[in-house]
């Protein structure tokens, strides 16, 4: 066997910049992705103290996950408007365009975007949806919308999110989640949203495997009924659920640099993306927040072909899995296969 592992791995050609590869990233969140700059910026433009929430090199600072949590909300609070999205759907997509991402989903809160008001939403969502249409046009990434409640906010404030998910529902926002500690409540509380979401047309995925064990993937699944599962990766943990994702095909959102930064695991060596892969588990890649990670799609990608030998059949399996798992529409996403098989410039 190891001698059949040596050969393969001999055939491998991993002289390829990754940077050259076209992606597809679906477990972005909007906020998570500000450059700290930006944030920093906008909280001087208004004079507002984030004293706790960089480091004495300008990073975002946080000591666990809960903290992590913290700091997140601290510095989104410096968004008070819809020009501030805005801006920062720009700053977020400059980046993303720079790393090969020629199509993202976002995780988008109305609870951060106007008090979860129908009203208010809608303008927050016209000023992204404005600045998302112009980079399409000017940087070539597809962006759309995927409405998620904050799970530590409670059940109640998640159906008057799902409220603004159902009156938003369409072309862009394309899909309805959940985030935030998984130690608040259990998936089913929130089943009520989830039937709001499912009973508008949308696309349906959770935060779950991540701190939570194997059992709260299945939960997520059974009880709210997804075909994605944010994270998802401690269903290693539990094989007959990774041979249920396998035959089910529901497919994982996996942020290894997220996971390692988090301490969910030690290294990217011990993350058990490539085990999760190999016994038939579809996964994607993405940064999940990647500012407060120190990471990128690129860097994502290097990890993941350095310490796996991932070669770019394996990395053009990762995008196809993606795009069919892209919440986006039909016309769409038979856009975007024709740029993933076109050769990069």
């Amino acid at each position: 066997m190891r001698d059949r592992e040596r050969d393969r791995d001999s055939d491998l050609d991993l002289e390829f910049d990754v940077a050259e590869l076209r992606k597809v990233e679906l477990h972005l969140h909007h906020e998570g992705a500000a450059p700290p700059e930006f944030i920093r910026r906008i909280a001087q433009e208004k004079r507002i103290d984030l004293g706790k929430v960089f480091d004495a090199r300008g990073n975002y600072a946080y000591t666990d996950f809960v903290d992590f949590l913290r700091v997140y909300e601290a510095a989104t609070e410096v968004l008070k408007t819809p020009e501030d999205y805005a801006r920062l759907t720009t700053a977020v997509l400059e980046q993303s365009a720079e790393n090969g991402v020629i199509y993202s989903e976002t995780f988008l809160s109305p609870d951060f975007c106007g008090g979860s008001d129908v009203g208010a939403w809608k303008e927050y969502l016209h000023a992204i949806r404005e600045a998302a249409d112009a980079a399409e046009r000017n940087m070539g990434i597809v962006l759309r919308g995927v409405i998620t409640c904050i799970r530590h906010f409670g059940p109640d404030k998640a159906r008057a999110t799902a409220a603004c998910a159902a009156e938003t529902a369409g072309d862009w926002i394309v899909g309805f989640g959940i985030a935030g500690d998984e130690a608040k409540g259990k998936p089913k509380d929130f089943s009520y949203a989830f039937d709001m979401a499912r009973e508008a047309g949308l696309h349906l995925t959770a935060h779950a495997g991540e701190w939570g064990g194997p059992q709260s993937v299945r939960d997520a699944i059974n009880d709210l009924g997804v075909s994605r599962i944010g994270h998802g990766v401690r269903a290693i943990e539990d094989l007959a659920l990774v041979d249920q994702l396998a035959e089910s095909g529901v497919v994982l959102e996996v942020c290894p640099g997220s996971n390692v930064a988090l301490r969910v695991y030690p290294d990217i060596a011990r993350h058990p993306i490539q085990m999760l892969r190999e016994r038939g588990v579809k996964v994607t890649v993405s940064t999940d927040d990647p500012p407060f990670f120190h990471t990128t799609m690129n860097r994502e990608y290097e990890a993941l072909r350095t310490t796996f030998s991932w070669d770019r059949e394996v990395f053009a399996e990762i995008a196809r899995n993606s795009l069919d798992a892209a919440f986006c529409d039909a016309d769409t996403k038979a856009k975007l296969a024709k740029r993933l098989e076109e050769t990069p410039a």
